[in-house]
């Protein structure tokens, strides 16, 4: 059995609105970086958590508190957002330190299945904070 947690971007979920559905779909129908799991293996959804924010210089020390509650109920694997890896200027500082202080959790880059190159989810995302007209769902479900 895995037991997973999710790590989400700040500025996603608080300043764009994302609410995972992407990244908890693709967990329930095991699509994206979620089909790797072997067929017979359950997973367990232990948790959702967001990054510390940017910018911050105490970031990996705020995700690291994260992690550890996190640990308290035995997870074994996080998942950083497909947010995360297209956008985040500190993921290999938080993939470093995460590594470092919870050497038996599994680190995966990616949730859900990646319809747009990186190139094109930036730009999408940069005119999301550009406009206060669009949201995450925008972004989602291709609408400019």
């Amino acid at each position: 059995m895995a037991r997973i947690g999710i790590l989400t971007c700040s500025n996603a979920t608080q300043d764009l609105g994302c609410s995972s559905v992407s990244c908890l779909a693709d967990f329930r129908k095991r699509q994206g970086a979620f089909a790797d799991y072997p067929a017979e293996e359950k997973l367990t959804l232990v948790g959702i958590i967001n990054c510390p924010g940017c910018p911050t210089l105490t970031g990996a020390d705020k995700l690291l508190e994260r992690i550890r509650a996190l640990t308290e109920f035995k997870v074994d694997t996080i998942h950083f957002t497909y947010c995360i890896k297209a956008l985040c200027p500190f993921i290999k500082k938080y993939e470093t330190a995460l590594a470092s202080a919870f050497p038996g959790i599994r680190i995966v880059i990616g949730t859900h299945r990646e319809h747009l190159t990186l190139e094109e989810y930036r730009e999408r995302v940069k005119r999301l904070f550009c406009q206060d007209r669009k949201n995450m769902v925008d972004l989602i479900l291709d609408r400019d």
